[in-house]
């Protein structure tokens, strides 16, 4: 099979697609026929060496979140058959690129998978588990047991997008903050009120600061609230007993399957900026790198 590795931290220009062995599927894996591989900031910075843990020593795979079909089952597999189409999130920060989405067969754990539905397209669900399980889990950590307010900066991107719309869902008066030109997207996805980059964001109990841009969104937390921020940000004033906490991404099946679905009937929304041949995982990770995305790029093997 082709896959792309690691060869040096560093640059895109360290992406390097080689030949490996197909993967075998030990016991209680699949092997999968990747379709579609989302690529992600994580994949940047694992590519650089910044990540949790120190970095990772090459030669290695990138790739969290993948789609396709399943061509061979190993033993013990039940609920998932020969020729299912499925998606799921490989937990990167276990494997450490040991096992990754950017090659052609993945030998993965079936408890990542879950079915995709009919007519969604394997490029649309590879948008889906990471960013929506940290979407979801960082509303779990906000423990809000009756409807309030909450305000998500970055609802441009994916995390908050997703954020965004399962607040609403929940019944919270959701507040966002949105890219220049992109108010629109943004207004779409149900929110009662759209902040537009040039501006300051407003107060509210709960902050989900996706982006995460640090001191204002903490500013913005009212006395007692939350603050729940995608990476470790500036601590609040403890005279305003604002609770901190940072998201991290978490193996959740059942909610998978569930956003996955949400996503396939039109419930939920996602959207994808460009589309690279595996090859060209380099070039991916530069246009990723340039910036001003209106969406995910997936890499198709």
């Amino acid at each position: 099979m082709r896959a792309v590795v690691v060869t040096a931290l560093g640059g895109p220009d360290s992406l390097e697609i080689v030949e490996r062995p197909d993967p075998v599927p030990g016991r209680g894996e699949v092997l999968l026929r990747v379709r579609a591989v989302c690529v992600h900031p994580a994949d940047i910075a694992a590519r650089i060496g910044q990540i949790p843990g120190g970095p990772v020593a090459p030669p290695f795979l990138l790739g969290w979140d993948i789609a396709g079909d399943v061509v061979a089952l190993g033993a013990g597999v039940t609920g998932i058959g020969v020729g299912d189409a499925v998606v799921g999130m490989i937990p990167w920060y276990l494997t450490r690129g040991a096992v990754g989405g950017y090659a052609e067969l993945v030998a993965a754990d079936a408890e990542w998978l879950v079915p995709v539905p009919a007519g969604l397209d394997p490029v649309v669900a590879a948008t889906v588990p990471l960013n929506a399980l940290t979407a979801h889990r960082a509303l779990d950590l906000m423990a809000l047991a009756e409807p309030s307010t909450v305000l998500v900066t970055g609802a441009s991107g994916a995390v908050g997008g997703f954020a965004a719309q399962l607040a609403v869902q929940a019944g919270h008066t959701v507040h966002a903050s949105a890219t220049h030109d992109d108010e629109d997207w943004v207004a779409g996805l149900g929110v009662h009120s759209v902040i537009p980059r040039s501006a300051g964001l407003v107060p509210a109990p709960a902050v989900l600061d996706a982006v995460p841009v640090g001191g204002p969104a903490g500013e913005a937390v009212t006395a007692g609230g939350v603050l729940v921020s995608t990476r470790p940000t500036p601590p609040v004033d403890p005279a305003r007993r604002v609770r901190q906490e940072v998201v991290l991404v978490r193996l959740d099946r059942p909610a998978l399957r569930h956003l996955v679905e949400a996503v396939a009937n039109g419930q939920l929304r996602t959207r994808v900026a460009a589309t690279f041949p595996l090859a060209d995982a380099a070039e991916a990770h530069r246009r990723f790198e340039a910036g001003h995305l209106r969406g995910k790029i997936v890499l198709l093997p």
